[in-house]
């Protein structure tokens, strides 16, 4: 079979730094650490033990599938090469279409935590309107760079990844100060920190090993990165220990600032920084926090806008879709209609979480089945690293200790993280009033989307046979 095209318009322009603050932004969510803390002190070895099932097998499947297709990269090319065009597209289908409800998630958290240096929490209820005109006018800048090329929209990328950064070093700053002059606001021992084993703390699980994903999505990209068969690999060795201290560091300062129980499973990291800005007595560091976290998350969109845009721009080019989402901007050589059209999908998400209370009941399900069609291309991912793992060795091709062996075991680690993550999702939650009717939703909804797929396919290799663009 012969491999998805690289078209000769697209430029590499993208260097190491560029890729380990990519995968730092799409690697790492601060939404995941005030739900981490507001769960408490045994989501620290939670995060452990996700880093360990989930982020490490994925991180060494996608850094040998990126050494040794540099320039195809991407879950989906590996899925098509390993088990043929109808799983290939499927799975990029699914990965592409899971991550279109996040980014206006993530829009609303920055929104949200940018008024939080204008009046606290209860400012940070705000008003449906204000939501959506930050959601769509975030989203816009995003657009307008995306379209511009990665040249200029990875300067968004990068201001996320350093904002993110940031925001983690003061918030470790914010849990030392707090714990140095009050003691620890949450007690942090073996007890705390011996994981439960109830249903809430259980389905706490599979949101932990959603968190752990992102790192695969810079090898969307390869074939605009510079030597991406180095580059790659690399760029996630540098970010790993970023991404797991963002997670990790961040989740116990929270703890140490802000008792679990007064802990918002949403803004639990603003409220740590807004505990110290008066405990510590320092009015500058709310706005500081507030205008890192919103910039990161921005970051985050701007990144995922772009690396997930190549999913269908690949599409495109094997005409599974129209063959406009294989076209080229002439001058950018950016793939604009795909951007396009995943920013109309993005934008009414955003108008329908903040619609009415029925229509935002609908948005909510939408978002719940998010991980468990999320996870499901990592079944894809890693049993294509398994098939594709034979053959001789390349040059340029990552090299593990223990070899195939090492590979295929890892694999199927991440592979059992995987599929019982999506159990996991499948468990209506305790406070459910209607446990069977939100899993039907869950289930019927995750269905339609592969059922649409499946009709996107079809409907892409018939006019494909029939020669109509």
């Amino acid at each position: 079979m012969n491999p998805a095209p690289d078209p000769p318009q697209l430029k590499r322009v993208l260097g190491l730094r560029d890729v380990v603050l990519f995968v730092v932004i799409a690697g790492s969510n601060l939404q995941w650490v005030a739900t981490a803390a507001a769960s408490g002190p045994s989501s620290l070895v939670i995060w452990v033990l996700g880093g360990l099932a989930m982020f490490l097998p994925l991180s060494v499947c996608v850094a040998f599938l990126s050494s040794r297709y540099p320039d195809q990269g991407g879950l989906y090319v590996w899925s098509k090469q390993a088990f043929g065009p109808f799983a290939g597209f499927m799975t990029g289908w699914t990965y592409w279409t899971a991550n279109l409800p996040y980014l206006p998630g993530l829009l609303y958290f920055a929104a949200g935590s940018l008024l939080f240096s204008a009046g606290g929490r209860s400012a940070a209820a705000g008003s449906p309107a204000y939501f959506i005109a930050f959601a769509l006018a975030a989203l816009g800048v995003a657009v307008f760079l995306n379209v511009r090329g990665l040249a200029i929209a990875k300067w968004l990328n990068n201001a996320g990844g350093i904002a993110r950064t940031l925001a983690m070093l003061l918030l470790a700053g914010v849990g030392a100060g707090m714990w140095w002059r009050f003691g620890a606001a949450t007690a942090v021992n073996h007890q705390t920190l011996m994981p439960g084993l109830r249903l809430a703390d259980v389905i706490f699980w599979s949101t932990i090993a959603l968190a752990w994903t992102g790192p695969e999505a810079a090898a969307f990209m390869g074939g605009e990165i510079h030597d991406p068969r180095r580059t790659v690999p690399l760029a996630l060795a540098i970010g790993a220990p970023l991404i797991a201290a963002i997670y990790l560091v961040g989740t116990l300062s929270v703890l140490l600032a802000v008792p679990q129980q007064n802990t918002s499973a949403l803004y639990g990291v603003m409220e740590a920084f807004q505990a110290a800005a008066g405990g510590l007595h320092l009015p500058w560091l709310m706005p500081l926090a507030a205008v890192c976290v919103s910039v990161s998350c921005i970051g985050s969109v701007g990144a995922w806008l772009g690396a997930t845009a190549r999913i269908p721009f690949a599409a495109g080019i094997d005409s599974y879709l129209p063959k406009s989402f294989a076209r080229l901007h002439p001058r950018y050589g950016s793939p604009t209609v795909a951007i396009a059209a995943q920013a109309v999908i993005a934008g009414v998400c955003a108008v329908l979480g903040q619609a009415g209370t029925s229509v935002k009941g609908a948005y909510d399900v939408l978002v719940d089945m998010t991980v468990l069609t999320t996870m499901l291309p990592f079944i894809a991912l890693f049993g294509a690293a398994i098939s594709l793992s034979g053959g001789a060795h390349r040059p340029g091709e990552v090299t593990l200790p223990g070899g195939r062996t090492t590979l295929i075991g890892l694999s199927l680690v991440g592979l059992a993280t995987t599929v019982g993550a999506i159990g996991l999702a499948l468990v209506p939650p305790p406070d459910e009033p209607h446990p069977a009717l939100a899993l039907l939703k869950v289930v019927g909804m995750s269905m339609a989307l592969l059922l649409g797929g499946a009709a996107v396919f079809w409907s892409g290799r018939h006019r494909a046979r029939a020669g109509i663009a």
